[in-house]
């Protein structure tokens, strides 16, 4: 009985082991579960039609769990076909032997499936918003992928597992950004997918070597890293760009060539717009080129700026929620020149933007106002360190240095491109190997411009100029000047200048200032306010006429002489008189030409050596806006007397006068028997009284026209006679 008993149990123990391996390595087959699968498979979803051929038991030694298994099953979701290779369904042991079995897991391998397909099966997947994604933005691609779906005692979905492979991959990220040619791996589940693998294209950009996480939760976020080559000529677009900065000069750009290692991590909301995002790019710009439609003009050049080049410069970019940070340092080009050294660092915060640059510089740098300039080919370094904020620009610093030179700007700030305020300015210069500038200026309570030397051979040329403009309109501040050497045009010097004013909206309601051209020759300037009639006063004294008259062509040749001009000045209009006395008028081309085309025996040999020598020269005028009006020009002397008048603005002068010889003109004033009566000569072949001329057009291309004439106006005789009376 032992015996008998002892082989039961060693032949249940085979039949235990046998059962056991035949489970864990080929199962047993049958087909009487097909139906109970389909219906169990159909009552979890109505949309699923579930067809199996055969169906095998088997057990899994490593999860302790048994199992069903079939092969090619045929599957329809939605009416889609799912090309599944596997399926393995595992059965809660105890609730088999209660016969009330639950489904644990289904695992299910699938074949390759179009894109296409996966989004018939996919409108009822969970989360939504993945759901939403596939539909929305993925275009296409090819999925081989094996499922585990976790069903909780409901048989209900509860957790799902995925992996697999994505190939040829195509999505809409952005507007007007797509991922395309794009294969990878991944893992998945309710909460987060993971790929890994990644290679593909969006637009210019190929990325390499790259991982992504997304979240999903309520909202979808990625996390990647990943390397990319980025290569951009004419033929491509840039509005890849557009989701993360606003570039403004991405239509200048026409190459583009980097290497960069990223990361990024980006979180959509439910209509898959950006809600927050952080990116991280460091790496090599090859070669960057900008070429600009409309040439960059810039103070301190004479050259615009056509184009830009980069190369092997390392560039850095932190962007995150509004915020930006760039760093790019290497070497530039403008204009297709030599490659210098240069840092740009840019902060961005919303609408402040902070930059810091630093350059090697080897264009011509010309400051016109201090009459500097740094030769082409030199190289200075120049420093700016600038922000701006909506409507403003603050300058903190900008440093300008060469060899021994420098200029120094501290605090300049600007509103609405009109100055408002500024901490100091340092210069120290030198031209031809001679100290030229050397001043500061205090922006306080009071504006302090002081130095040992100002270079002002430029400023009458400027001056000159018509501003659009009064940048520096904001200005309500006292003034004071003082140079111990200041350098005015033709060479002259002038020596212990000092100026105290006042500036009320940018311009100068009041001044008293003095200056020496040595020898007891002197400058002297004053402006006098009267408020209550709204009217300036301004006098302007000088014992040299050269510096003053230097840029105005009409004084061309004009040597010597005293000057003085009083202005009266009110918001749109002056009224002015100009007085210069004991002058030459040397080397005058126009002057000469007049005379000898009048054949006035001998007078254009004078406008030879020495010159024409004036008593006076009288200029009263008008000016109105643009233009200006020459109420009288009055030139007398000892060989020659000229009176004019006309008008003169930036399109046209137009002058007509009279010329009469000193000589013709005593005579005929001799003659007259009572003051302002004229008496024309009746002897025959007495000769010509002088000449009447006119004087017409666009500047550089005025025209003279001449006509001898017998009579001298009474209006010209009464003139000479009045002068003479005053002397």
């Amino acid at each position: 009985m032992r015996k008998i008993f002892s082989l039961i149990i060693v032949l249940a123990a085979f039949f235990l082991i046998f059962l056991l391996v035949t489970l864990s390595t080929i199962g047993i087959k049958t087909d009487k579960f097909n139906a109970f699968i389909s219906k169990k498979i159909n009552q979890t979803n109505n949309f699923l039609d579930l067809k199996l051929n055969y169906v095998k038991f088997k057990l899994d030694i490593k999860q302790l769990s048994l199992f069903l298994e079939t092969s090619e099953p045929e599957i329809k979701y939605r009416k889609a076909k799912v090309p599944v290779e596997n399926i393995k369904v595992y059965i809660d042991f105890v609730s088999l032997i209660k016969s009330e079995p639950k489904i644990k897991k289904i695992f299910l391998d699938l074949d390759k499936i179009n894109i296409d397909e996966l989004k018939k099966i996919s409108i009822t997947f969970k989360p939504s918003n993945i759901t939403s994604f596939i539909h929305n933005k993925v275009i296409q691609g090819k999925l081989e992928s094996e499922i585990e779906i976790y069903l909780n005692d409901k048989n209900k979905i509860d957790n799902f597992i995925t992996r697999g492979f994505v190939s040829d991959f195509k999505a809409n990220i952005f507007k007007n950004l797509n991922l395309e040619k794009t294969n990878f791996n991944f893992f998945a589940d309710k909460t987060d997918i993971l790929f890994k693998n990644i290679s593909g294209e969006t637009g210019p950009i190929k990325i390499l070597d790259g991982d992504l996480k997304m979240g999903l939760s309520s909202e979808i976020v990625l996390e990647s890293n990943f390397k990319s080559y980025l290569e951009i000529n004419t033929t491509q677009s840039t509005d890849i760009f557009e989701p993360f900065v606003e570039l403004e000069y991405r239509q200048n750009l026409k190459r583009l060539k980097a290497d960069l290692n990223n990361s990024l991590r980006i979180i959509f909301d439910k209509t898959y717009k950006i809600k927050e995002y952080n990116i991280k790019s460091n790496g090599k710009l090859q070669e960057v080129s900008l070429n600009f439609q409309k040439p960059l003009t810039y103070y301190i050049s004479t050259d615009p700026i056509k184009n830009i080049s980069l190369k092997n410069s390392d560039l850095k970019i932190n962007a995150s929620d509004g915020n930006a940070n760039v760093n790019i340092s290497g070497n530039y080009s403008l204009n297709n020149s030599k490659y210098l050294k240069f840092n740009l660092d840019n902060n961005n915060n919303k609408n402040r933007s902070i930059f810091r640059i630093n350059i090697d510089y080897d264009k011509l740098f010309n400051f016109q106002l201090i009459n500097y300039n740094k030769p082409k080919d030199e190289v200075a370094k120049i420093f700016i360190d600038f922000t701006k904020e909506n409507e403003k620009t603050n300058i903190d610093q900008f440093k300008f240095s060469h060899k021994k030179d420098f200029i120094l700007l501290k605090g300049i700030r600007f509103k609405k491109n009109k100055f408002s305020s500024l901490d100091e300015i340092s210069v120290k210069t030198s031209k031809d190997g001679y100290l030229n500038n050397d001043f500061f200026i205090k922006y306080g309570k009071k504006i302090i411009i002081k130095g040992k030397k100002f270079d002002a051979k430029q400023l009458p040329k400027i001056l000159k100029q018509k501003q659009k403009n009064n940048f520096l309109s904001v200005i309500d501040k006292g003034i004071e000047i003082d140079f111990a050497n200041i350098s005015v045009p033709l060479s002259e010097e002038l020596k212990n200048f000092k100026l105290i004013g006042t500036i009320k909206n940018g311009k100068f309601i009041k001044i008293s200032s003095k200056g020496s051209f040595g020898e007891n020759n002197f400058l002297d300037i004053s402006m006098k306010n009267d408020e209550k009639n709204k009217k300036k006063y301004l006098e302007i004294y000088s014992d040299s006429t050269k510096p003053l008259l230097t840029e105005y062509s009409f004084f061309n040749g004009l040597t010597g002489g005293k000057l003085l001009y009083t202005s009266i000045i009110e918001k749109n209009s002056s009224n002015s008189k100009l007085v210069i006395e004991k002058f030459k008028v040397v080397d005058a081309p126009g002057m000469v030409k007049l005379l000898s085309l009048a054949d006035l025996g001998g007078l254009a040999d004078l406008a030879e050596g020495e010159g024409i020598s004036f008593d006076t020269l009288e200029i009263n005028m008008e000016q109105n806006k643009n233009d200006i009006k020459l109420n009288e020009i009055l030139a007398l002397g000892p060989s020659i007397s000229v009176l004019m008048e006309g008008y003169q603005n930036s399109e046209i002068t137009s002058l007509r006068g009279t010329l009469v010889p000193a000589k013709t003109l005593n005579k005929l004033i001799s003659r007259i028997p009572v003051i302002g009566d004229i008496v024309i000569p009746k002897e025959v072949g007495e000769g010509l009284f002088g000449i009447s001329f006119k004087m017409k057009g666009p500047p550089g291309k005025i025209k003279t026209t001449i006509n001898p004439i017998r009579t001298v106006t009474p209006r010209f005789i009464q003139k000479i006679i009045d002068k003479n009376k005053s002397k």
